[in-house]
């Protein structure tokens, strides 16, 4: 039954006047909002763009910004129209945390390859080890990271795991330090074990002479006597260095009286007496 007061002319123009603000605001901030939300992604992408972010990332986060943002403006468009949205709200946030439950190792997973391709531990054609595994980076995906081992293995490595774990990189920096130790025998002239090794360095030019190259005398075994030696190279020039290096010194030192020697070990024969047999 209709009642006299909604047929009220002033309560039908208080009424019209009252929802068509309320409809003319929610109108206004949809407009204005999804505007803004359309600069603001493209600010945020020209940013990302700017500090070289992957372009993987960037065509997963930039989409999920956008929804997310839309989403809070429709809702922010609803409560000015005056309609309850607490049990909605509820709703969607059961909904999400039951989503994120289920996707949790997922959800890992994609968070750290976000991190990894966000902060660049390493980049695609980096010498890694990571996870108990050590290889070359092949492929950087959102979810997973492709390693290419020495034999040429393929290893897929989560990222969670990954951008949680310890990282060891051998070619993000552009120098490295080559160690070798090297042994010579007892009663062999150590100053010329010196002389030859020294030599050797200066001959490579491979090698920097600043940092200075280290020679010395690292140990006294129970064999031989150790020999430290420690120079600077190229990244790129340490393992040719390193084999090379090997290589030259197994030559060199016969010719300088230099043996390499082997494990020994003394053995005493006691020859017992016949009355003690």
């Amino acid at each position: 039954m209709i009642s006299k007061k909604s047929l009220d002319p002033d309560f039908l123009m208080d009424l019209a006047i009252k929802y068509g603000v309320n409809i003319g605001t929610a109108i206004l901030i949809l407009v204005i909002g999804w505007v803004a939300i359309k600069y603001l992604v493209k600010i945020i992408h020209k940013i990302m763009d700017k500090r070289e972010v992957d372009p993987s990332v960037i065509g997963f986060v930039l989409p999920l910004m956008r929804i997310a943002l839309k989403v809070i403006l429709i809702i922010t468009v609803i409560q000015r129209l005056g309609v309850e949205t607490t049990s909605f709200l509820a709703v969607l946030g059961t909904a999400g945390l039951a989503i994120g439950l289920a996707l949790q190792g997922t959800l890992s997973n994609f968070a750290g390859g976000v991190i990894i391709l966000v902060l660049k531990p390493f980049r695609v054609n980096d010498f890694i080890e990571a996870q108990g595994y050590t290889g070359t980076v092949h492929t950087i995906k959102l979810f997973t990271t492709i390693l290419k081992t020495v034999d040429n293995k393929t290893v897929i490595i989560p990222n969670g795991a990954l951008a949680n774990g310890n990282i060891l990189n051998f070619t993000h920096e552009p120098t490295r330090r080559v160690d070798w130790m090297f042994s010579i025998g007892y009663g062999t002239d150590v100053n010329t074990a010196f002389k030859v090794l020294k030599e050797l360095i200066a001959a490579d030019k491979r090698i920097f002479t600043e940092p200075e190259p280290f020679v010395a005398l690292h140990a006294m075994a129970d064999s031989s006597i150790k020999l430290v030696v420690r120079v600077w190279a190229t990244t790129e020039d340490y393992w040719d260095i390193f084999f090379d290096m090997n290589k030259k010194v197994y030559e060199r030192f016969p010719e300088e009286g230099l043996g390499v020697p082997f494990p020994q070990m003394d053995i005493h024969l006691h020859q017992l007496k016949p009355e003690k047999l």
